[in-house]
C-alpha cells in the first residue's frame, strides 16, 4: 500500500530556513543588492563563502563520504526558498545543485568534493533556458581538447570549474581559466549569463554528457520552484504590509475591498505554489513520480512568480517604480526564472505526454 507523502516542513527544516534566513540578512540587505547590480561583480562571495564553508550548505547533495553533509532535496529547497526571499546574488543553484548533479551522475567524488566545500564554484556550460529532457548544444572535441564556444550559462562569470558537454558525447571538466567568459545582457541582474569560448581547452572527461546533463536539469527545474515559491512569498508579505502602512483618505490602504481581493488571490496561489514545490522537492528526495512532479512545479511556478512580482510593483504605487526599491530585482528574477530550465508551456507540454493527456 503506497503512503502520501509528507509535505509539511519539518523541525528540522524550519530551523535550517531559520538560520539561512538569519544570515542572508547580514549579506543581502536592499541598498547592497540594488549596489551590487550596478557594479561589475554582481555576486556576494561573501555570502557565499558563509553559505558554503561556514554552514556547509554547498554539499547537502553530497553524500558524506565524498565530503558532503548527506542530506536530501528537501533541505535544498529549503534553502532556495531563503534564497529566492533574498534575491540572494549567490550561484548556489548553479553550483550546489545543477553542477552538483551532473557531477554525482558521474561519480567524480574528487571534484565533487571540491564544490561541496565551497572551495571551488561549478557551472554546466549548458544554457539556462534548456528544459530536461530537451537538446543542448555541445562543442567539438579532438584530443582532449575542446573548441567552440556556448551561450547563456548562468553564473559563468563567478564559476573556477566548467561542466562542458562535448560532440562525442563526453562530459568534460574544465578549468574555467582555460576557457574565456564574456558576460552577456541578462535581465536578472542577480544571475549573470555569459558566453564560454573554448579554443583548444584541455579538458578531463568524467563521464556521458546525456545522463548527467538530464539528471541535473531535471533537479534544477524540480527545485527551481522553490526558489519561485520564496520569491513569491517576499512579494505577497511584503505588499500586506506596506498596503497597510500607507494611508489615503485617513485609513489604511489595504483595507480597500478591491486590494483585499487581489491580494487573496495572490494568497490562494501561493499556497498552491507552495504545495506543488515541496511536492517536487519530496519527489526528487524519494524518487517517486519525479517527471510528473517537476512538471506540474514547473507549469504552476513561473506564473505566480511573476504574478506575484508584478502585483508587488504595482500595489508599492511611486516607489514600486523607481530602482530605489528592491522590487524591481524580484521582478527581474521571477521573469528570468520564468524560461529557466524551460517554460511553463514546455513542461505543461511534457506533463500531458506523461499523463498521457496530449493535445489533439
Amino acid at each position: 500500500m503506497s503512503t502520501q507523502p509528507d509535505l509539511l516542513y519539518s523541525e528540522e527544516e524550519e530551523a535550517l530556513r531559520a538560520a539561512v534566513r538569519d544570515l542572508l540578512g547580514d549579506h543581502c540587505d536592499a541598498p547592497g543588492l540594488i549596489a551590487r547590480t550596478e557594479s561589475d561583480a554582481p555576486h556576494d562571495l561573501e555570502a557565499w563563502k558563509a553559505l558554503t564553508d561556514g554552514m556547509g550548505l554547498g554539499g547537502l547533495l553530497v553524500p558524506e563520504a565524498a565530503g558532503g553533509q548527506g542530506a536530501t532535496h528537501r533541505e535544498v529547497a529549503v534553502v532556495l526558498e531563503e534564497l529566492g526571499r533574498a534575491v540572494a546574488p549567490v550561484p548556489y543553484l548553479t553550483s550546489a545543485v545543477v553542477a552538483t548533479e551532473a557531477l554525482l551522475e558521474c561519480g567524480a567524488d574528487d571534484l565533487l568534493a571540491e564544490l561541496a566545500s565551497g572551495r571551488r564554484i561549478g557551472a554546466l556550460a549548458v544554457a539556462l533556458n534548456a528544459a530536461p529532457g530537451g537538446a543542448f548544444k555541445t562543442v567539438r572535441q579532438e584530443g582532449g581538447r575542446l573548441h567552440g564556444e556556448l551561450t547563456g550559462i548562468a553564473d559563468a562569470a563567478v564559476a573556477d570549474l566548467l561542466l562542458v558537454p562535448a560532440d562525442d558525447g563526453g562530459l568534460y571538466a574544465v578549468d574555467a581559466d582555460a576557457a574565456t567568459v564574456t558576460p552577456q545582457v541578462s535581465l536578472d541582474l542577480t544571475r549573470p549569463v555569459a558566453a564560454v569560448r573554448l579554443d583548444g581547452a584541455p579538458g578531463r572527461r568524467v563521464g556521458d554528457a546525456e545522463p548527467a546533463v538530464r539528471r541535473a536539469l531535471r533537479s534544477a527545474a524540480g527545485l527551481l520552484a522553490s526558489e519561485q515559491l520564496g520569491l513569491a512569498e517576499w512579494a505577497l508579505t511584503e505588499t500586506v504590509r506596506y498596503l497597510k502602512e500607507r494611508r489615503q483618505f485617513n485609513r489604511p490602504v489595504g483595507g480597500f475591498q478591491a486590494l483585499k481581493h487581489r491580494l487573496a488571490q495572490l494568497w490562494l496561489e501561493v499556497v498552491g505554489l507552495r504545495a506543488a514545490a515541496r511536492n517536487a522537492a519530496d519527489a526528487l528526495t524519494t524518487g517517486a513520480d519525479v517527471e510528473v512532479a517537476v512538471a506540474v512545479a514547473q507549469a504552476h511556478a513561473a506564473p505566480v512568480a511573476v504574478r506575484a512580482a508584478e502585483e508587488a510593483l504595482q500595489l508599492h504605487g511611486g516607489i514600486g517604480m523607481t530602482w530605489e526599491h528592491p522590487v524591481h530585482l524580484y521582478l527581474k528574477r521571477a521573469k528570468a526564472d520564468s524560461i529557466a530550465y524551460g517554460t511553463a508551456g514546455t513542461h505543461r507540454e511534457a506533463l500531458a505526454e506523461l499523463v498521457d493527456l496530449r493535445a489533439p
